[in-house]
């Protein structure tokens, strides 16, 4: 009988090992930081129709969670970096959260071996913190990383998942820095704790999860040559000995390379957990620009020719940022934080995509369910002379970041950019008619007052919960496995 427990446990190790491992794929980032969700099962839907397999996310909502349970796809669940302190400083608050954000969303079974069926919802990682050494944050969460990895690994193995969810901490590139690839070195600052971290995810199997955006580069110096930031070739390549660069994501790929190398974790598997392009709120921020990067992008990385410091070794994964625009984002960085997606918020593709996950073009969300086709606009008949206070009032609750300089709806105009204020204000509101009023300066219309690439919004209603059904496979395996091993007992 021990040969047929042997085979048994080998059987299920194969049906784990094909929910837990996948090759590399486009994933993407679901930011919920929103003032209209869709709800958690239309995005998951949206998510499947566009054959996307993996997803990071930026905390555990359960919501989102409950919603994602037997869809299939990868999960990669964070921790925000406020609550690094209360998890490293006890094992007690790691316990709790992984009991309540990792182990609740685990199907038993087995229970001679200690064993789990996971079904493909809680995936391969959990992302300790999000970029916790950026350098604005001044060392406010350094202390607490390592700490809160030990004590979560802990936790991990307590509940008997620490070989199948690994840990990661997502790193902006400005961890690393030099003015050549191959000179890359993190800052001295970090070298310490870097050290300690490399360690610690090579011992248990983990890639290093950085977030690259050239877009950032490019927005923050008129010297960075625009060409540079993209994949169609560059006028302004950088020579770095025998190798040249030309575009600004493999040279800081390469850059994070000889940085891990000068620590002797050169070969460590790194994953990109943020990357993209926004479509708004800014100069050189439209959709022209965002389709080329992202599309070049996806076509770099699956080509699989790496790059000069890793020829034919890309990344193991890269999570586009973003699958859907935030609009209640801080604007403190610029206003396009708020225009990341590749979809808006209602779930529409905003421009044609190819992630080569099956579908040739991106597809939209369906059955969402918006508010009634009206919008609020300046009534032509009144003296607009002093709505700036009613725009200010609007714009400090509701989003009006396209207005900004290099936005969409910039050049629409005085009246224009007023009755785009009062209808974000009005949708925000759910349409509520006293919400138009603006003492007497606002009026219903039902004519759509978009203008060109200037969409002006109508709010959506579906941002209830809720979660779709097991698939039929997943329940047929478990079903069969345990018919098996009560056979065999």
């Amino acid at each position: 009988m021990s040969g047929f427990r042997a085979a048994f446990l080998f059987l299920v190790v194969l049906v784990l090992g094909s929910f837990l491992v996948a090759e590399s794929a486009v994933g993407v980032n679901w930011g919920t930081v929103s003032f209209r969700k869709l709800k958690p099962s239309t995005v998951v839907d949206l998510l499947k129709d566009n054959k996307i397999e993996k997803v990071k996310l930026f905390d555990a909502d359960p919501d989102v969670l409950t919603a994602l349970i037997g869809s299939g796809i990868q999960v990669m669940v964070g921790i925000p970096n406020e609550m690094l302190a209360a998890i490293s400083s006890s094992t007690t608050v790691s316990d709790s959260w992984v009991r309540q954000n990792v182990s609740r969303y685990v199907v038993k079974g087995v229970p001679d071996f200690s064993l789990y069926f996971l079904l493909p919802c809680i995936g391969r990682y959990v992302a300790v913190g999000n970029e916790p050494f950026l350098s604005s944050y001044s060392g406010q969460f350094q202390s607490y990383v390592m700490p809160a990895l030990l004590n979560l690994q802990q936790s991990l193995a307590k509940a008997n998942l620490a070989g199948y969810v690994k840990l990661v901490v997502p790193c902006n590139a400005d961890a690393y820095e030099s003015s050549l690839p191959s000179q890359g070195a993190f800052r001295p600052e970090l070298t310490e704790i870097i050290t300690q971290l490399v360690s610690f995810l090579n011992s248990n199997g983990s890639p290093f999860v950085v977030n690259i955006y050239p877009f950032l580069s490019l927005y923050g110096s008129t010297d960075f040559p625009q060409d540079y930031a993209f994949f169609e070739g560059s006028t302004h390549p950088v020579t770095d000995g025998p190798n040249v660069y030309y575009n600004a994501f493999d040279g800081n790929f390469d850059t994070l390379v000889a940085a891990l190398n000068k620590l002797g974790y050169g070969q460590m598997p790194i994953v990109i957990g943020e990357v993209g392009w926004p479509t708004d709120g800014a100069i050189s921020a439209n959709l022209t620009a965002a389709r080329a990067f992202n599309q070049g992008l996806i076509n770099n990385v699956l080509s699989n020719k790496g790059t000069p410091l890793r020829p034919g070794a890309p990344p193991m994964d890269i999570y586009l940022f973003s699958l859907l625009d935030e609009g209640a984002k801080s604007t403190l960085p610029g206003n396009f934080e708020r225009h990341w997606g590749i979809f808006s918020f209602d779930g529409q593709a905003k421009y044609p995509l190819n992630l080569y996950l099956g579908n040739k073009l991106l597809k939209n969300a369906k059955n969402v369910q918006y508010l009634p086709s009206r919008w609020c606009v300046a009534d032509p008949t009144r003296d607009l002379s002093g709505v700036t206070n009613h725009m200010r009032i609007a714009c400090s609750v509701a989003d009006c970041t396209t207005l900004s300089y290099g936005g969409s709806c910039n050049a629409i105009g005085a009246k224009g950019n007023i009755s785009y204020a009062f209808n974000s204000y009005y949708q925000l509101q759910d349409q509520n008619a006293q919400s138009c009023d603006f003492d007497g300066l606002g009026m219903v219309t039902f004519l759509d007052p978009s203008v060109g690439d200037c969409r002006f919004l109508v709010g959506v209603t579906d941002t209830s919960s809720g979660f779709g059904p097991c698939p039929w496979w997943i329940v047929i395996w478990i079903l069969m496995l345990w018919g098996m091993w009560v056979f065999l007992m």
